[in-house]
């Protein structure tokens, strides 16, 4: 009934049979039939079965649950390896399948499979991050940043976790970096500059970046910001705005500021009042691109600098007439310093005249007196060089004064103080007089120069400039023909002393050497010639007078008070030494053979 075989069997039937022995004798005991004996025995047989078959079914399920474990990891390592791409790695199963009891095989995969197992979630983590990075710059650059969130929210499940795709990933993450990171400074460039913009502008910046894109304000440290093509454009265009919005300010300022100088010298403003708008006035003298300070053009700027030009505007207009009197004072003083005539039609009586009659408007006359003072400045400033040389000529011809005065001194050989820087500066002057007839002609022919280019005649104090030249000239020569006819009369008076001294041995004495010193404004010097005594004119001398531009100065209404002659007539020139000089009445006596003592 029982099969016999390992050891464990054996002693199963050995312990059945002295059961069935000891069951048996039991029976005999009892006196049970045979054929109680036999029912009893089948009835024992069919119960051991059962329970043989029902063991055997149990062995069977467990063993098909091994089969279909075993199959299942295998199926799960295969997986695995195909989705890792470890196509490197064999199956234990496959190669010790007929060596091995399925519990080893399946003893075998488990490791296998649990590593790979780790090795997948390591490699699902890798993806996660790569694609979430990958999704996160494509949002940035393609401008959809805002659906980040809800493609986080996906599975994020890749059936190819193979190297060669993680690498895939990888070098796409890279490429869109590098392209993030060649974006960002451009967009970091373009956002300074509009915070530099808005900041001179006085613009809220915020607002500003926020209608490109509410990414690029940054309140939201995990907020991605948008570095797309749009935004890009969108900045750029802000800029281009701004930039615009920038240059209208900038020169609604200078005109702003122009006018409010125009009207601060005008109203002649105090240095108080014109600090309060120093940093506006700071503004002006700087380019357009150096501006950065915040609010330099801002819309409180602006109406600061408009509130103040309406102010001064309402002030002019009730000071209008003090300011054109004050401008047409300004352009007489300007005509007095050039020496040229101002307009008559704008003199303060005949603009008094005109504003008190309602004739004409104080703010078209006042135009009128600054478009005088600009021609005014710019006729004095092409007058400039023929100005400089006339200065130059006149302070020869003080030069000549001093000299004059200096030569009528007796004493000027003194051993007094000064007395030898004074001989160094008559020095110098006898040289600088020396070049006056050079200084004269160069100046006419200057002046003549400047006429012909000008197509007008050179006015100096409504005198021609020219016929002042020539009348100094044709002074001068009547002045040296004088000197001429002076120097022949002294040789005649040498020669009648010569001829006294001869005849009674006798010098002039010191009183009367005197009296011929001042013989018709003249002064005999010792080297035989006579100078001129400056600046006084004997009434009725024929002798001409050297007339300068200063002594053409007088002006009308008492304008120009300036009278100046470069040297004036009678010529005295300086005295003889007193042992060479006699009087002139002695003279005439000699002539006449009088005796004098």
């Amino acid at each position: 009934m029982l099969a016999m075989g390992s050891p464990t069997i054996v002693r199963t039937g050995t312990s059945c049979n002295a059961l069935l022995t000891e069951l048996q004798q039991i029976w005999n005991d009892i006196g049970e039939s045979e054929a109680d004996k036999d029912r009893m025995l089948l009835e024992l047989e069919r119960e051991c079965l059962e329970v043989y078959r029902r063991k055997v079914d149990e062995a069977a399920n467990a063993k098909a649950r091994l089969h279909q474990s075993v199959a299942a990891k295998e199926a799960e390592l295969a997986t695995l390896m195909a989705a890792l791409g470890e196509l490197n790695l064999h199956s234990p199963v496959q190669t010790e399948k007929k060596a091995t009891s399925l519990k080893e095989q399946l003893a075998s995969v488990m490791p296998l499979v649990e590593d790979l197992k780790l090795k997948k979630e390591e490699r699902v983590k890798q993806f996660a991050e790569i694609k979430a990075q990958i999704e996160k710059i494509t949002g940035e650059i393609s401008g959809y940043s805002h659906l980040i969130n809800a493609v986080g929210s996906l599975n994020l499940e890749e059936p190819d976790l193979s190297l060669r795709k993680l690498t895939e990933y990888q070098t796409h993450l890279r490429t869109l970096q590098k392209e993030k990171s060649e974006r960002i400074p451009k967009v970091l460039d373009y956002v300074n500059e509009v915070h530099s913009l808005c900041g001179v502008l006085g613009l809220d910046f915020g607002k500003t970046v926020s209608d490109v894109h509410p990414s690029l304000r940054g309140t939201s440290p995990e907020q991605s910001t948008n570095i797309s093509d749009s935004t890009l454009e969108g900045l750029e265009q802000a800029i281009l705005r701004l930039k615009t919005e920038r240059k209208v300010r900038f020169q609604e300022l200078k005109d702003i500021v122009a006018s409010l100088f125009e009207l601060w010298n005008l109203m002649d403003s105090t240095k108080e009042e014109k600090s309060n708008f120093s940093r506006i006035t700071s503004i002006i003298g700087s380019s357009e691109l150096e501006i950065v300070e915040p609010g330099a053009l801002s819309m409180e700027t602006l109406e600061q600098a408009s509130a103040e030009v309406e102010r001064l505007a309402k002030l002019k207009a009730s000071r209008m007439k003090e300011l054109v009197m004050k401008r047409r004072s300004e352009l007489e003083d300007i005509c007095y310093k050039t020496h040229i005539e101002p307009d008559p039609s704008t003199t303060a009586e005949k603009s008094n005249a005109m504003i008190d009659s309602g004739l004409v408007d104080p703010c078209e006359l006042l135009a009128n007196i600054e478009a005088q003072i600009n021609k005014v400045k710019v006729e004095s400033l092409s007058r400039k060089e023929i100005m400089d040389r006339i200065e130059r000529w006149l302070s020869a011809c003080d030069e000549e004064n001093w000299l004059e005065d200096y030569n009528q001194d007796e004493n000027r050989y003194s051993a007094g103080r000064g007395a030898h820087i004074n001989l160094k500066r008559a020095e110098r002057a006898r040289i600088t007089v020396n070049k006056i007839p050079a200084m004269v002609d160069n100046l006419i022919n200057r002046t003549l120069t400047w006429e012909d280019e000008k197509k007008k005649l050179f006015l100096y104090d409504r005198v021609r400039l020219v016929s002042i030249l020539e009348d100094y000239k044709l002074t001068r020569q009547q002045k040296e023909e004088e000197k001429k006819r002076y120097k022949d009369q002294k040789k005649l008076q040498d020669m009648l002393l010569t001829e006294k001294e001869a005849m009674y041995g006798s010098k002039p004495s010191p009183r009367s050497s005197n009296s011929f010193r001042k013989a018709n404004g003249y002064r005999a010097n010792g080297n035989g010639s006579l100078t001129p005594t400056p600046r006084r004119n004997s009434v009725g001398c024929a002798t001409p007078e050297l007339l300068t531009p200063r002594s053409y100065s007088g002006r009308q209404n008492g304008y120009f008070k300036e009278m100046r002659r470069l040297s004036t007539v009678p010529l005295n020139f300086v005295a003889i030494t007193k042992e060479d000089t006699m009087s002139f009445s002695s003279v005439c006596g000699s002539e006449l053979g009088y005796p004098q003592g």
